[in-house]
């Protein structure tokens, strides 16, 4: 075992793996805070910036690349202390995000260190930006090569966690069905405001505050009314690309 993993032996882990320095606020915020608030150990593993594809106003402003990347990477760590994870950047560069062996092997190794035991990612299809898939596939492909014995990368081989494929901006076009309706509520508050952060992308504040709302509403509606939700319920919504695995249906 890996002196990180056994730090935080007993303590579950969550990896995030983003394309862009701030989808990870947008889509899982709530899991994210929902996890640190229970003492869960959140790594975010930040591939790119969103320096040249996500950055439209500090490039009308005149802005350096290396001006650019600075601010979203100051943007992202904010954000990902307010939610109570750490975020570790990859720099691999964005439009486009290109899958590369050693991006797959370095993803490998932060795997195996992070053991994670829930995988949070982009979904395969996403007709509006290329990068997303290919941060999508990347992740799964890492955890596959992060539980074969042979695979030469430092640490324990992994398990077989979970993924959890969060919300696309656009899902209807993206194929997307949102099958785990994840009840953020308690720390919607928290996401809010490591949107906030984001200065960059200030547009999408309220258009994932409004999808808050709308996937809370449809989470008190598949949960029935025996629950005791809030009567202003906030959710997150999720798809899986793998089986559940259960000794009880529930």
């Amino acid at each position: 075992m890996s002196s990180a993993v056994e730090e935080s032996a007993g303590t579950r882990s969550t990896l995030v793996v983003t394309a862009h320095a701030g989808d990870f606020v947008w889509r899982a915020g709530g899991a994210i805070a929902l996890a640190a608030s229970r003492g869960q150990q959140v790594t975010i593993a930040c591939l790119t910036f969103g320096e040249r594809g996500e950055s439209a106003r500090a490039w009308r402003e005149g802005r350096s690349l290396e001006e650019i990347k600075a601010v979203r990477r100051a943007e992202a760590e904010e954000a990902a202390s307010v939610l109570g994870a750490t975020v570790r950047f990859f720099d691999a560069g964005d439009y486009p995000l290109v899958a590369r062996p050693e991006l797959v092997d370095d993803l490998v190794g932060l795997y195996r260190e992070v053991q994670p035991d829930v995988v949070l990612t982009h979904p395969l299809e996403d007709p509006y930006n290329v990068d997303h898939p290919a941060a999508a596939r990347m992740a799964l492909d890492a955890r596959v090569l992060a539980q074969a014995a042979g695979y030469p990368a430092a640490g324990e081989p992994l398990g077989a966690p979970p993924v959890f494929f969060f919300e696309p901006h656009q899902p209807e076009m993206s194929g997307f069905r949102p099958e785990v309706l994840l009840d953020i509520t308690e720390v919607f508050d928290t996401k809010r405001a490591a949107m906030e952060c984001l200065a960059a992308q200030q547009h999408l504040w309220d258009y994932y505050t409004d999808l808050a709302t709308r996937r809370g509403v449809q989470l008190r509606r598949n949960a029935g009314p025996n629950l005791g939700l809030a009567s202003t319920t906030y959710g997150e919504a999720y798809m899986r690309p793998y089986p559940q695995v259960t000794g009880e249906l529930a």
